[in-house]
């Protein structure tokens, strides 16, 4: 098994939230595509939903509402590395009676590159995102 974790991409997770409190599906085809296409691999989707007194309840696919037949192919999508604790603190950046869909997911396209650093001694010690709405608002601000 540590074979294979030192032979893993990065793992991130993003935590996307729907304001009618209902995903539609429309993005489950791209999502599909990044597993078919080898570029992310799946380890853990959770449906939360965080409830208007605050506790965070996990969700069913057949409780989501919309086009559920969609969610279907992530049936079971569940490595077990999140739990409630992972539910509880992602309900925190959420709000109040808002839907969400927490993804955590190994990005397979980077694996080479992150086993050679790990074996040559590399470590990790920071990473981000830049949210595209800064950028935008960066470029903006530089054109003024």
């Amino acid at each position: 098994m540590s074979e294979e974790i030192e032979d893993m991409g990065p793992v991130d997770y993003i935590l996307v939230e729907w304001p009618d409190n209902e995903p539609t599906g429309e993005a489950i085809p791209y999502l599909v595509d990044l597993v078919d296409s080898g570029l992310i691999r799946i380890l853990d989707l959770a449906f939360i939903v965080k409830n208007e007194d605050g506790s965070v309840t996990e969700l069913e696919i057949s409780d989501l509402g919309g086009d559920t037949e969609s969610f279907a192919v992530f049936e079971g999508a569940s490595s077990g590395l999140i739990d409630e604790s992972d539910h509880a603190e992602a309900g925190e950046a959420l709000e109040t009676g808002r839907a969400a869909a927490l993804l955590v997911y190994e990005n397979r396209w980077a694996a080479p590159f992150a086993s050679a650093v790990r074996r040559s001694g590399g470590q990790l010690v920071a990473s981000g995102r830049i949210p595209v709405q800064a950028l935008i608002a960066s470029l903006d601000a530089a054109e003024a």
